[in-house]
């Protein structure tokens, strides 16, 4: 891909994407450059880690530029986008990974339209496993959609959907990997208490994890069927699962990601 990338803003999720952006090498890393608003050391840690540039002129940032992508707070979107705006043209690319923010609202702020795509990915992005679901402004194209996926895809996996299910993705997969890694935090747990020592724990609950994974990415089987063929009657899984059900584990991980559903509605309107 031989464009300009430019980030606005340079926390974790932007540091996820660099990091898998630099290790399938889709650009130069020189056509990389970040900035944030004022925090030079975490901009200076970023360009020697992963030798891209950055650059705190928002003018000379966005010249030139082929993708600028938002990757601010939500409530530091309206900022970044004033901070930027009057260089801006329409022949550039936004995506923006900020959650609950619409493409509608991004373009009101941008007062132009623009072409404007709307991404969540995770954090998995650093080492290419990222679950990213896309979804398309009223100006962007086909041709801006294949080329946020082939740079999405060089960090894991792309689903386009509407725009209006943006928010169940943010809860299911955007925070997703925190759920599962605080599923980890118990299953180890459980296992240090029974005298396992920590790393063995970690490295079969890891294997354990990675393997049901592939197993739902390989099987033609759902997960309730995968679950029913190693749930033997009145043997160890069966006991495992029966605790799960005494304490609602299912309803535990609905209100959970229905929970992180309405926070991102609340972003949105908090803008």
């Amino acid at each position: 891909m031989n464009k300009k990338i430019a980030f606005i803003g340079a926390g974790s999720m932007a540091e996820a994407i660099i990091s898998g952006m630099v290790r399938a090498e889709i650009v130069d890393n020189e056509k990389i450059i970040v900035t944030n608003r004022s925090n030079r050391e975490r901009i200076t840690r970023l360009e020697q880690r992963y030798q891209i540039n950055s650059m705190m002129d928002k003018e000379k940032l966005t010249t030139d530029t082929d993708i600028i992508i938002l990757a601010t707070k939500p409530y530091d979107m309206e900022q970044a986008i004033d901070s930027i705006k009057a260089y801006v043209t329409t022949d550039q690319l936004i995506i923006s990974v900020t959650a609950g923010i619409s493409t509608e609202s991004i373009q009101e702020l941008f007062g132009i339209e623009i072409p404007i795509i709307r991404a969540m990915p995770n954090t998995s992005a650093s080492i290419g496993y990222s679950a990213t679901a896309l979804a398309a402004g009223i100006h962007a194209s086909e041709n801006h959609m294949k080329e946020a996926r082939v740079l999405f895809e060089t960090i894991g996996t792309t689903e386009i959907v509407d725009e209006s299910d943006m928010h169940i993705v943010t809860g299911i997969s955007g925070s997703g990997p925190a759920y599962i890694y605080y599923l980890v935090e118990a299953m180890e747990a459980a296992a240090i208490s029974s005298g396992l020592d920590r790393d063995t724990a970690k490295s079969l609950i890891a294997q354990t994890i990675l393997g049901a994974g592939e197993m739902l990415q390989q099987s033609e089987d759902t997960a309730a069927a995968l679950r029913e063929k190693i749930t033997s009657p009145a043997g160890t899984t069966q006991a495992g699962i029966e605790s799960l059900k005494r304490n609602d584990f299912q309803k535990i991980i609905m209100e959970c990601v229905q929970a992180a559903r309405d926070r991102s509605i609340e972003l949105g309107n908090e803008k």
